[in-house]
């Protein structure tokens, strides 16, 4: 039976209540990425084109620092990473937890939360920093969803 992992990046909370409940659902491991310095409400500010996030998503090779949890990649076959839709991508900081752990044939189940966007290039973006890894585009679950849709969501795969 392949071992599963639930890693995910939060930077309102949104996006860490879905990986509590599909990890909780499917019996997988959970693994928080989190950075170095937090994000605070500024610095999600979309709006603000000199905000923090508006600058890293501006810059494709930008990879924020994250706190270095230990993790042993090596013992999962599928990981569910999830993580807020940010300018139709993941933000980098989830493509720096790719390259810091090694991917290659790691099925990788790809979850996401947003107000209204949808996956954009997000697999593609990503790919570049887990060769070898499979990735699947799962759910882009929208504002206002519920733990019903994230659950129907587990249940369906």
């Amino acid at each position: 039976m392949a071992k599963k992992l639930v890693a995910f990046f939060s930077a309102s909370g949104v996006t860490k209540a879905a990986a509590n409940v599909i990890a909780k659902e499917i019996g997988a491991d959970i693994y928080e990425i989190v950075p170095e310095v937090l994000y605070t409400e500024a610095d999600l500010n979309w709006r603000d084109k000199a905000s923090r996030s508006s600058v890293e998503m501006n810059d494709k090779a930008f990879r924020p620092a994250m706190v270095d949890n230990p993790l042993d990649m090596a013992q999962y076959d599928e990981i569910f990473l999830g993580f807020p839709i940010w300018w139709y991508v993941a933000p980098t900081i989830v493509n720096t937890f790719l390259e810091k752990h090694d991917m290659n044939g790691k099925k990788v189940m790809l979850f996401a939360t947003a107000g209204s966007s949808d996956w954009g290039n997000t697999a593609a973006e990503l790919a570049v920093s887990a060769k070898g890894a499979d990735f699947k585009e799962g759910i882009v679950f929208k504002r206002g969803h519920t733990t019903d849709d994230v659950l129907n969501w587990v249940k369906s795969l």
